[in-house]
């Protein structure tokens, strides 16, 4: 069965955005990208880079993990804002609104409906994992339902801002299991956790 993931850069203090909710890592964004960091995404991740990135880096490569992307209407308005309508072009792209109505890219899936139903459903389907890349209400809204855990740590503080999780997820104490980790030169460090099997 596929795993829903969530595979998000999050700051050392657990924050995942300004408190604005715009893009940290736009021109006027805050969040530091070394060298060492877009080269790992792009040999280990390239699936998880922007269409345009894509183009930008000459990565051709669809990637191993993913061939689903799942988001919130928020994060993707933030690539609306900078004219892109299908950020990932490479991977089947659901977008979770209850506000908008028509889809601006044919590629981009409009689901209206409980997110945790369609997810359920994304799960029991073919395919590679599902990638959750955010934001974090959905996060919140997906908690029982995500796999694992691939946080993209920097090393950095930011005081506030968007959680991981919004207050949307409910109080469910959980310990993860680490299964991988790679530390960069820059300080970055990819974690994986994945969520343990209960016991039979």
């Amino acid at each position: 069965m596929r795993k829903l993931v969530y595979y998000i850069a999050a700051t050392l203090d657990g924050f995942i955005a300004g408190p604005d909710g715009g893009d940290p890592t736009g021109p006027a964004g805050f969040w530091p990208i070394p060298e060492d960091y877009v080269a790992h995404l792009a040999t280990a991740y390239p699936e998880t880079l922007p269409g345009p990135a894509r183009a930008a880096l000459s990565v051709t490569d669809r990637g191993t993990h993913f061939d689903t992307v799942v988001e919130g209407r928020r994060t993707y308005e933030i690539g609306l804002r900078a004219g892109v309508a299908d950020a990932y072009p490479h991977l089947r792209h659901l977008v979770f609104s209850r506000t908008l109505t028509e889809s601006p890219d044919p590629a981009v899936e409009l689901v209206a409906g409980d997110p945790v139903a369609t997810v359920r459903e994304l799960k029991q389907q073919d395919g590679k994992d599902v990638w959750l890349i955010g934001g974090g209400e959905l996060a919140g809204a997906l908690y029982a339902e995500i796999d694992e855990l691939i946080i993209k740590l920097s090393p950095m503080t930011i005081g506030t801002g968007i959680p991981l999780f919004s207050d949307r997820a409910a109080f469910d104490p959980r310990t993860w299991e680490l299964t991988d980790h790679t530390v960069l030169k820059s300080g970055v460090a990819f974690l994986t956790y994945a969520r343990p099997t209960p016991a039979a």
